[in-house]
């Protein structure tokens, strides 16, 4: 929890020195669809896709007229994973996480219809901290802390709506097993719609 403290006061410091007084802010709710799936480092489990839910709150910056800015989101997320171990039985769990996604942002501006309707880029780090208990199996072991980085896209409308879809590369190990055999590293896609005020 110290670490998690830390990288916040340090995305605020940042933000207060390099975002200007004109800037844009805004803060809303977020909630989409996260597609999961655990990508072992061993053939002999798989893993397939599995649907999962993610809600919570975000926050918008947005420097005018070049369009650089970032968002960032406290989010639950709700991961679900169904494998198949090494006798071939199918299992599937659900694991609970808070999210702290942190985007860098690129808005781009379209002439004529750029308060209508803006697209943009985003691409970021990921930090999710395990809220569940359970392991995901016998022989695997959920890690506490999950790291990712995010690639993503969407577009917002009328300043106030953002739709975004996004992919997460997971960097550190989700679960592993107890003679270090084979790992699994998070896969997700995410599809969110966000409200702004």
């Amino acid at each position: 929890m110290k670490f998690f403290t830390k990288v916040l006061a340090v995305i605020a410091l940042a933000t207060a020195a390099v975002v200007p007084a004109q800037a844009q802010f805004k803060w809303g709710v977020k909630a989409g669809v996260a597609v999961n799936s655990l990508k072992f480092n061993k053939d002999v489990v798989s893993s397939d896709n599995r649907a999962g839910f993610t809600g919570g709150l975000i926050a918008d910056f947005t420097v005018p007229l070049i369009g650089v800015g970032f968002d960032a989101s406290v989010l639950y997320a709700a991961r679900s994973v169904e494998f198949a171990g090494e006798q071939g039985e199918m299992t599937t769990k659900t694991r609970s996480y808070i999210d702290v996604p942190v985007n860098f942002k690129y808005k781009l501006g379209l002439p004529g219809v750029g308060k209508i309707v803006t697209p943009f880029i985003t691409t970021g780090p990921d930090f999710s901290f395990l809220m569940s208990k359970e392991n995901v199996s016998e022989a695997l072991h959920n890690k506490t802390f999950d790291f990712a980085w995010n690639v993503g896209a969407g577009v917002q409308i009328v300043n106030h709506v953002q739709i975004a879809a996004s992919y997460g590369i997971g960097i550190t190990k989700s679960a592993s097993g107890h003679d270090s055999l084979y790992s699994g590293k998070n896969r997700c896609w995410t599809i969110t719609a966000a409200y702004l005020f």
